[in-house]
């Protein structure tokens, strides 16, 4: 299946939308359904140090922080600064507080990601995370955000949809757990755009050092988890 990027109908709606509230509120639901939270903590657990600064890029409500917080809190401990990263981002007050109250720090950076990796100094991450938010992006617009992500961050997790004639047949089911027509049409969208093979991999920076693992997993999700082995051991549980 040849690879498609398209606009998605969520990012064109302003964010008090109550077509794109309900989106979000699908996008939640569908994020459970796939079991991305599991194969993201599964991921985050094989961290062989605890990350002292968190970028997410494409926060958008930051929903995920809350359960990444909850569950890795009690080994992380204290101290961690997460940063949002979103171009219109929807981060609540209630959110931050949830996170917060964990003794992290938040911080939300209203950028788009194309002039986030222009900057000069970009802010530096221990990890950085994206979740179901690269396949918004052609081949070549990853290269240069990878090349970034290699110089700022010491691991990089990123889980999207699976490209696959399977993922497209799932569609129709949406309609069963309440999912709005925006729903429905992105989800079209970003699976079209999605990823499979080695296809991230492959635009990884070959001399960044990064010990790269790619994987279609779930039942319809797609995972990559770059990390640094020189910089792994600082900052031990």
């Amino acid at each position: 299946m040849e690879r498609v990027v398209e606009p998605e109908l969520l990012d064109q709606l302003p964010a008090t939308d109550p077509r794109a509230i309900h989106s979000r509120r699908d996008l939640r639901r569908i994020n459970f359904w796939m079991g991305n939270f599991r194969l993201i903590e599964q991921s985050l657990a094989r961290l062989r140090a605890r990350p002292r600064t968190i970028l997410e890029i494409g926060a958008g409500d930051g929903t995920l922080m809350v359960k990444i917080a909850e569950k890795f809190a009690p080994v992380w401990k204290k101290d961690i600064v997460v940063y949002f990263l979103d171009m219109r981002p929807s981060v609540s007050g209630e959110t931050r507080h949830s996170i917060e109250s964990h003794g992290w720090k938040t911080e939300v950076l209203q950028v788009n990601l194309r002039d986030w990796v222009q900057r000069p100094n970009p802010e530096q991450a221990d990890l950085i995370l994206a979740n179901l938010f690269l396949h918004h992006f052609s081949f070549e617009e990853l290269k240069v955000f990878f090349r970034t992500f290699s110089k700022v961050a010491s691991t990089f997790l990123a889980c999207d949809p699976r490209r696959s004639k399977a993922s497209l047949s799932a569609i129709k089911l949406l309609w069963l757990i309440g999912c709005n027509s925006v729903t429905r049409n992105d989800a079209r969208v970003s699976i079209h755009a999605g990823f499979r093979d080695k296809e991230l991999s492959a635009l990884w920076p070959r001399d960044s050092g990064f010990r790269l693992q790619e994987s279609d997993t779930g039942w319809a999700s797609h995972l990559l988890f770059a990390q640094k082995p020189n910089e792994a051991q600082s900052g031990k549980f």
